[in-house]
C-alpha cells in the first residue's frame, strides 16, 4: 500500500516527524517497506508565464520567448519545446538552478543570450515526458516555487501490510491507527445521502448469495465524461500509484483509496434489464478491460445484466459495458464479496487487480452505502449528473458475523506481562472504534464487539495483540528472567548428541546439515523406496520427496566436492529420517528416527610424506564405527543392502539388535554418479549411539598372560562370525580373548578352502597358568571348531 504523506496528514497530523510517524507504523505492525520523496531534488524553480514566443532567428526549431517570473522580472530565455505559446503558464529554472544532474547558467544559444531553463516534467524528475513543456494551471501563482505549488516535498510511504490487516488498505484505515497510536484528532470525510433528481433504478438479483451478500447500485444521468480530473485528485492518486485515465474512472480509485470499497462503473446505454450476481454458464466467455478474454471457472462469481456477463465480480469489467468519453449516463456499483469467492480467481488467470487485491483479503460489509455516496457525490461535483435513488440488495444470512469476544485483564496481564487497569484497556480498544462493554460479572472482563471492518478480530488473543500495539511493543519491559536453577542429572549409561559429534571430528570427519527433502532418485537407488513421502509442493522438482536414509545426501556432497577437486572427503550427518509404515526399518515404531551416517572417500590418511596413499577401505570404517559404540557385544553380519556393495557390507548389530549398516557403496551407483573410487558409508540408529553401558571393574592380573595360536581351515564360504561366538561360548574361565589375525588362501590347500588364524589369550588373576591347562583349554577350542563347523586344524 503506497500513499503520500501529506494526504494522510490531511486525516490525521501527529506532531510527529516523517522518521517517527514511519517507526510508529512499523512498531505498530504496519511495517514501511520504502519510503521515498514524491519528486527528484531541483532548487530555483518557479512558475513563469510566456509573455511572447517568437521564432529564433538563426535557427527553425528554437523560440526566442520573454518570461514574466514574478519578482525575479521578465526574462529572455531561448526554448525548444514545440507547445511554448504566449500565455502559458509553465516552470521556469533560473539561473543557478540546480536540476537532476544539471545546473542552470547563463549562456548564449546561437548568437541569443538566455537567461534560464523553461522546464519539461522529465527535466524536473517528475515523470519520463519530454514531449514538451510541463504546462501548469491557469491560476497558478507567478513567482511561486515550484515545488511548493505542486507539493513535491511530499513523502511516498509504501507499507508493506500482513494478509490479515486488510482494514489498512486505504487512507481512512491508516488513519485510524495513527489516531489510536497518538492521540491526534482523526478528520475523515464527511459522506451525506445525495439527494436523488429522478426514480430510475435497475433492480438487483442476488443469485449467488454466498459470494455476494451485499450490492448497491444506483443510476446518474447526464454526466460529462470528457471532464478534467481535478489536479489534487490526479495527484494523489498518482502518488498511490495508480495512473490517472478519465474523471469517472479516477473518482471510483480515489474512494477505493480513500475509504477501502471498490467500486466499478458501467456505461447504463450498454446494459439491459436488472443486475444479476450470477455464475457463468458452461463454456460463457467475457472479454476484460484489459482486452484479455476470459472463460471463467463454475465457481467465479459475474456481474451480468438480463442479456449478457458485464464483469468479473470483485475482479475486473468487462470491455463492452465499460465507461468511455461518450458516457453520458452511468450505473455505478459498490458491493461486498466474500473473500472466499474471490481469493485466487485472478492469479488463476494471469492478473490481479486493485479489486481483487482488497476483496480476497476481506473488506468492510458495511461499507458499500457509504462508498457509493461518496464517489456520487464526487461525480456530481466534478462531471455534473442527476443522481437516482440507490438500490440495495442484502442476503442476511451470508454476511460475515461479528461475535463478541471476552476479554481477560488477568489473561492479558499474563500474555503481555504487564498490568493494564481496566480504564486503560477501555481507553485503547475504543481508540480502535471497538466497541467494548464491561462484563458486570467478571472482574476487569470486556465484552468486545469486533467492528465490520476488522476480520482479524475473533479471538481473545487478538485483542490481547491490539492492546500490545497500542500500548506499544517499546513500551513493555524486558526484565531478565529469574527462575530457581538446577542442575540436570547427567547419567553416565547415556551421552549427548554432542559427543557423538565430538567423537566423529576426532576421528576426522566433518559435519554436514543437508535438506531432509531430496530427489526421488535418491530413495530409489539407496533405498529401494518406490513409495516415499511426497512433498504436496516441493521448493523444486529435485527436492520433491522426505529422505528416509540419510546416504544419499552423503553422495549429493562427495559428488560436490569431487565437482571442485575434492578428492579426499570424510563427513558426516546426525539428522532425521521420514518413512511410511510399510517402509519399515532397523527400529521398529519410528516414524521420524534420527540417525547418524557417514560417508569417506578417497585415502585412509591424509597425504604426507611418511607414508603412501592407501585408498580408504571397509575395516578402515568398521574401525571408526566401533570407536563410536562400545566394542563389547558388537556383530557385523554379510548383509544385502540396496546402496552397499553384494560383498562389502554388514549390518551392525549389539546385544542382538540391528542398528545400522556398514559398506561399500555399489558399483552400480559409483558409475551414475560418477564418483571415481567407491566411497564407503556407515548409517547408525542414533539412540543406540547414546545409549552406554556403564563401566565396571575387573580386577588386573599380577600374572602373565599365555597366548597360543591356531590355524583352522574351513570352508571358503564360512563367515567367521559365528566360529568366534562358537569359541567363546565353549571356552573356559581362563580364556580372555579369541582374534583373528591372519586369513590365507591359496597354494597348500584344497580347492575351495581357506586358512582362519586365531590368537588365543589365557590369563588368570590369582596364579600363573600350566601347561596343562593352557593345553586343554586349546584343544576344546578346537574340537568346538571341528564339531560344529567341520574345521581341520592346519599343520
Amino acid at each position: 500500500m503506497q500513499f503520500p504523506e501529506s494526504w494522510l496528514r490531511a486525516l490525521v497530523n501527529p506532531p510527529l516527524s516523517t522518521d517517527e510517524l514511519c517507526h510508529l507504523l512499523t512498531m505498530a505492525g504496519l511495517e514501511v517497506e520504502e519510503r521515498r520523496p514524491a519528486a527528484a531534488d531541483f532548487s530555483s524553480v518557479v512558475v513563469a508565464r510566456i509573455l511572447t514566443a517568437e521564432k529564433h532567428p538563426d535557427a527553425d526549431k528554437l523560440r526566442l520567448c520573454s518570461v514574466d517570473t514574478g519578482e525575479h522580472g521578465v526574462l529572455a530565455i531561448v526554448c525548444g519545446a514545440p507547445n511554448a505559446a504566449a500565455g502559458m503558464l509553465v516552470p521556469c529554472a533560473l539561473v543557478g538552478a540546480k536540476l537532476p544532474g544539471l545546473e542552470i547558467k547563463k549562456a548564449k544559444v546561437r548568437g541569443i543570450e538566455s537567461f534560464g531553463m523553461l522546464c519539461s516534467a522529465r527535466e524536473l524528475g517528475l515523470s519520463e515526458d519530454h514531449g514538451g513543456l510541463l504546462p501548469l494551471p491557469a491560476d497558478a501563482p507567478i513567482g511561486q516555487d515550484v515545488r511548493r505549488y505542486l507539493n513535491l516535498d511530499d513523502t511516498l510511504i509504501t507499507l508493506k501490510l500482513t494478509p490479515n490487516r486488510a482494514d489498512c488498505l486505504s487512507l481512512s484505515g491508516i488513519a485510524r491507527e495513527v489516531a489510536a497510536l497518538t492521540g491526534a484528532p482523526l478528520t475523515l470525510p464527511v459522506v451525506a445521502a445525495v439527494a436523488s433528481a429522478h426514480d430510475a433504478t435497475r433492480a438487483v438479483v442476488l443469485d449467488a448469495p454466498a459470494a455476494c451478500p451485499r450490492y448497491c447500485g444506483r443510476i446518474v444521468r447526464g454526466v460529462d465524461a470528457r471532464a478534467a480530473t481535478p489536479d489534487w485528485m490526479k495527484q494523489r492518486i498518482e502518488r498511490c500509484g495508480i495512473r490517472p485515465i478519465s474523471a469517472l474512472v479516477d473518482i471510483t480509485n480515489y474512494v477505493m483509496l480513500e475509504l477501502g470499497q471498490p467500486l466499478h462503473a458501467f456505461d447504463d446505454v450498454q446494459l439491459s434489464g436488472a443486475i444479476h450476481v450470477r455464475y457463468p454458464t458452461a463454456g460463457e466467455q467475457l472479454l476484460l478491460l484489459n482486452e484479455q478474454t476470459v472463460t471463467p471457472g463454475a465457481d467465479t462469481a459475474l456481474i451480468a445484466d438480463e442479456a449478457k456477463a458485464l464483469a468479473m465480480a470483485g475482479i475486473m469489467g468487462g470491455e463492452h459495458s465499460g465507461i468511455n468519453d461518450a458516457t453520458t449516463d452511468l450505473f455505478l456499483e459498490s458491493a461486498f464479496f466474500t473473500p472466499d469467492a474471490i481469493a485466487g480467481k485472478a492469479r488463476t488467470l494471469g492478473f490481479s487487480s486493485d479489486a481483487s487485491y482488497r476483496y480476497e483479503r476481506g473488506v468492510d460489509f458495511e461499507l458499500q452505502r457509504v462508498a457509493i455516496e461518496r464517489a456520487t457525490q464526487l461525480i456530481l461535483d466534478i462531471c455534473g449528473g442527476h443522481p437516482g435513488p440507490v438500490v440495495e440488495a442484502v442476503a442476511t444470512s451470508h454476511l460475515p458475523r461479528r461475535d463478541t469476544v471476552r476479554l481477560r485483564s488477568s489473561r492479558a496481564a499474563k500474555v503481555l506481562g504487564i498490568a493494564l487497569t481496566p480504564t486503560q484497556i477501555e481507553s485503547l480498544l475504543s481508540g480502535l472504534g471497538l466497541a467494548c462493554v464491561r462484563d458486570q460479572d467478571g472482574d476487569g472482563d470486556f465484552i468486545v464487539t469486533p467492528p465490520s471492518r476488522r476480520f482479524d478480530i475473533a479471538i481473545e488473543e487478538d485483542l490481547i495483540e491490539e492492546l500490545a500495539r497500542l500500548h506499544g511493543y517499546d513500551n513493555i519491559p524486558a526484565p531478565p528472567p529469574k527462575a530457581h536453577m538446577a542442575m540436570l542429572p547427567q547419567t553416565e549409561s547415556s551421552r549427548m548428541p554432542r559427543d557423538v559429534r565430538q567423537l566423529l571430528a576426532d576421528l576426522g570427519y566433518h559435519e554436514v546439515v543437508n535438506f531432509s527433502f531430496v530427489e526421488s532418485a535418491w530413495e530409489r537407488d539407496f533405498c529401494d523406496n518406490v513409495a516415499p513421502i511426497t512433498l504436496a509442493n516441493p521448493i523444486t522438482s529435485q527436492a520433491s520427496v522426505m529422505r528416509s536414509s540419510l546416504i544419499g545426501g552423503l553422495v549429493g556432497n562427495l559428488v560436490a566436492n569431487r565437482s571442485r577437486q575434492v578428492d579426499r572427503v570424510r563427513v558426516f550427518e546426525i539428522g532425521r529420517c521420514f518413512r511410511n509404515a510399510a517402509t519399515g526399518g532397523p527400529v521398529p515404531g519410528f516414524d521420524q528416527p534420527l540417525r547418524v551416517a557417514g560417508l569417506c572417500a578417497a585415502t585412509a590418511l591424509p597425504e604426507q610424506w611418511g607414508t603412501t596413499g592407501r585408498p580408504v577401505d571397509f575395516f578402515d570404517v568398521k574401525a571408526d564405527v566401533e570407536a563410536l559404540l562400545a566394542p563389547a557385544g558388537l556383530r557385523f553380519e554379510k548383509v544385502q543392502h540396496p546402496a552397499l556393495h553384494p560383498g562389502r557390507a554388514a549390518t551392525v548389530s549389539r546385544d542382538g539388535v540391528v542398528i545400522g549398516v556398514v559398506g561399500e557403496l555399489h558399483p552400480r551407483w559409483v558409475q551414475k554418479y560418477e564418483l571415481g573410487a567407491a566411497p564407503i558409508v556407515f548409517e547408525l540408529e542414533l539412540a543406540a549411539l547414546l545409549a552406554c553401558s556403564l563401566p565396571s571393574y575387573r580386577e588386573i592380573s599380577r600374572f602373565p598372560a599365555v597366548t597360543r595360536d591356531i590355524a583352522l581351515v574351513v570352508g571358503q564360504e564360512q563367515p567367521v562370525q559365528p566360529i568366534l561366538d562358537a569359541l567363546m561360548s565353549k571356552a573356559a574361565t581362563i580364556v580372555r580373548g579369541v582374534e583373528l589375525f591372519d586369513v590365507y588362501q591359496g597354494k597348500g590347500l584344497a580347492d575351495g578352502k581357506k586358512s582362519l588364524a586365531f590368537r588365543i589369550v589365557m590369563q588368570d588373576t590369582q596364579r600363573t597358568l600350566s601347561d596343562g591347562e593352557v593345553e586343554a583349554a586349546v584343544v576344546e577350542l578346537v574340537a568346538t571348531a571341528q564339531s560344529a563347523f567341520y574345521a581341520e586344524l592346519r599343520k
